[in-house]
């Protein structure tokens, strides 16, 4: 088994291939070897002996019944799926198995949630840290669960792991819990206040979430809902005027090859969107570059790359706090502008000298970025646009 895993790089290859000669690439035609890059190695090297101290931290997180932990979980759930993309090793899947298996564990029906739940028969936690008094949170949970669509689309779409009979019973259980307690839920409960978000990082993991999930349900009512969640955030929401993720990209005005946005609806005026919560909206981008979902194109996506090199980052240790390049930010970029690394070399070297937040979430994408450009030709997901059951 791990030999037919370990030769997945091939098959995906091959699939990239035909996707490639329909779709040329200028991002991909950039050559790494212009700037030396560490290899995947290096990374998982740093991965796996941060590891233990980080096992310790998360491990606690995926075992409460408290949803914020759950979003603070997320960097885990990112960061060992991206791994496994970068090297083709199950163990690091393993390791996301196992915080998303507690998190469903702990789970209880609304109605035994406390007086301040929804009080349904939908599974689920709520929350009384980070201000909250006993609720249910749809942004705790969407920030997290997120990464466990795509996690399952992993599974789902490499052919050694659903043949695996331990991997497809964990695959179909997430599956059908995600379905109905996690889209279902808040699909139901309100989809105008629960998944078209009133700002552009909170509508970001619902789009990421429906992307993943539209893909692999096999209920053609549920597939057509997120189909059309995706095309109304990224097109037109339906309860905002004007407004949409495709909406918000401007030039920006502080460089004429870079975006600028913000993160409420229909705005334009400075300063943006805030980085730190900017990470989120580029955490879907890319992924919905790599997906050709969307309408995401490779020139949006070095428009971004210009954004964070320049406007967000300009230099070493300097850091923007807004997306129009003013304030001063922490230079948080572990799960969202760390991606665009896996499009530029010289971004992936400024990566490496990076130090904020080092952990699973920035080794893992630190990888992948290598991953995807050491590999001729460019590794990148190629998957159908519907799955079959």
């Amino acid at each position: 088994m791990l030999d037919a895993l370990r030769r997945i790089r091939w098959w995906r290859g091959l699939l990239l291939l035909t996707l490639a000669m329909s779709c040329a690439s200028s991002l991909a035609a950039r050559p790494a070897a212009a700037l030396a890059i560490q290899p995947v190695s290096w990374w998982q090297q740093r991965y796996d002996s941060s590891w233990p101290q980080q096992y310790a931290h998360y491990l606690p997180l995926s075992q409460s019944a408290d949803s914020w932990d759950y979003y603070n979980l997320a960097y885990a759930l990112d960061g060992p799926v991206a791994l496994y993309l970068a090297t083709d090793d199950p163990t690091y899947l393993d390791q996301a198995l196992v915080f998303v298996n507690n998190m469903v564990a702990a789970a209880r029906p609304s109605r035994e949630l406390g007086p301040q739940a929804f009080g349904d028969d939908f599974l689920g936690w709520v929350s009384h840290q980070n201000g909250q008094d006993g609720n249910e949170v749809p942004l705790y949970e969407s920030y997290a669960w997120r990464y466990v669509t795509r996690l399952l689309l992993v599974i789902r779409t490499t052919p050694a792991l659903y043949a695996d009979p331990a991997y497809r019973a964990d695959y179909e259980r997430l599956l059908a819990f995600t379905e109905v307690n996690i889209f279902d839920k808040w699909y139901t409960r309100g989809v105008n206040a629960y998944i078209y978000r009133q700002n552009t990082h909170m509508a970001a993991h619902w789009a990421f979430i429906a992307m993943d999930l539209s893909r692999l349900t096999s209920d053609p009512t549920r597939r057509a809902r997120a189909q059309q969640i995706v095309a109304d955030i990224n097109f037109h929401l339906p309860n905002y005027a004007n407004a949409s993720l495709h909406g918000q990209m401007q030039i920006s005005p502080l460089n004429a090859a870079a975006y600028f946005w913000s993160a409420d609806w229909g705005e334009t005026a400075r300063p943006g969107q805030d980085v730190a919560h900017g990470n989120n909206v580029i955490a879907y981008l890319v992924e919905a570059h790599d997906l050709h979902v969307g309408g995401w194109t490779d020139a949006d996506m070095q428009r971004l790359c210009v954004l964070f090199d320049q406007v967000v980052w300009p230099a070493a240790g300097q850091y923007a706090e807004f997306v129009d390049g003013s304030g001063t930010g922490n230079g948080w970029f572990a799960e969202g502008f760390m991606k665009l690394g896996r499009y530029s070399a010289a971004i992936q070297q400024r990566l490496e000298q990076h130090t904020v937040a080092e952990g699973v979430s920035m080794f893992g994408n630190g990888a992948l970025n290598a991953r995807r450009l050491l590999d001729p030709p460019p590794f990148i997901y190629a998957l159908p646009l519907v799955l079959a059951p």
